[in-house]
């Protein structure tokens, strides 16, 4: 019985003993352990004390084997952030776990993208995607890698890597961070945002300054991730050369093109 198997496993997750959760209860120590090892069964009044104990719904109690969840989803739990508490509130989140319970950090290629912005909730679609851990993040927070394209967030290059901290909740979304976003419309976008959640929209940002900002409204997007590091093939391009011999350049550069456009025209 699963109930029996998770109860026991968050009063041993909590470092409590029989004793300990039992006198919390107001309940005996012999009745605790009779539901550990399924010789008895409790009763409603039971199961709505423990549910409330350990901050996890019945039904999750009673259906979900708690020992085969990843790190990230049972500090979800314990944080309250239980789909069958918080009803439609909480963005249910399609993952993976390794050999070991840890959680995987899935890949969403370039070629992968499409499909994303319509299997990104379904177990199945993100069951195949590749994966991979970095020992250097948290265990105990969900990270996924996305292939940006285009320029628009340079000097971050295209066709970059960039990792991604799941934002659980959006009002958690700060000003003038780096966040991936997927929408319905646009589907992935990394972008820097601007928060906006009480008048329900976020305004985005890109870091080259030929974009123009846009807004969009919480309806239209379906999941947020937190940048958190980014891999690229390519080396930046130097900062050093000053701002005015930029300018030089480019403009040297217009006039050659100017030029040979004039040679063209005279043959």
């Amino acid at each position: 019985m699963l109930f029996s198997t998770n109860i026991k496993f968050l009063r041993k997750r909590r470092s409590k003993t029989q004793d300990d959760v039992a006198t919390a209860l107001h309940m005996k120590r012999s009745t605790l352990s009779g539901y550990e090892n399924e010789v008895s069964e409790p009763n409603i009044e039971a199961l709505i004390a423990l549910s409330r104990y350990f901050n996890v719904a019945i039904d999750t109690l009673i259906k979900v084997d708690l020992t085969q969840i990843g790190e990230f989803q049972l500090s979800q739990l314990e944080r309250g952030y239980d789909v069958h508490i918080k009803g439609s509130n909480i963005r249910v989140l399609a993952t993976t776990v390794d050999s070991g319970n840890r959680e995987n950090i899935e890949l969403v290629s370039e070629r992968a993208k499409a499909g994303y912005t319509t299997g990104y909730a379904d177990p199945e679609y993100i069951r195949v995607l590749p994966t991979f851990q970095l020992p250097f993040l948290s265990k105990e927070r969900k990270y996924r890698t996305f292939q940006i394209s285009g320029d628009s967030m340079l000097p971050i290059p295209d066709k970059s890597y960039v990792t991604g901290e799941y934002v659980v909740d959006w009002h958690d979304i700060h000003d003038r961070q780096a966040y991936i976003i997927l929408t319905m419309d646009d589907g992935i976008v990394f972008k820097i945002a601007e928060n906006h959640i009480a008048d329900g929209f976020l305004r985005l940002h890109s870091l080259n300054p030929f974009y123009q900002p846009f807004e969009i409204h919480l309806n239209e997007i379906k999941e947020v991730w937190k940048f958190v590091h980014y891999i690229s093939s390519e080396m930046p391009e130097s900062t050093n050369v000053p701002k005015e011999q930029q300018l030089i350049d480019t403009i040297n550069d217009l006039r050659k093109q100017v030029q040979d456009i004039q040679l063209k025209l005279n043959l």
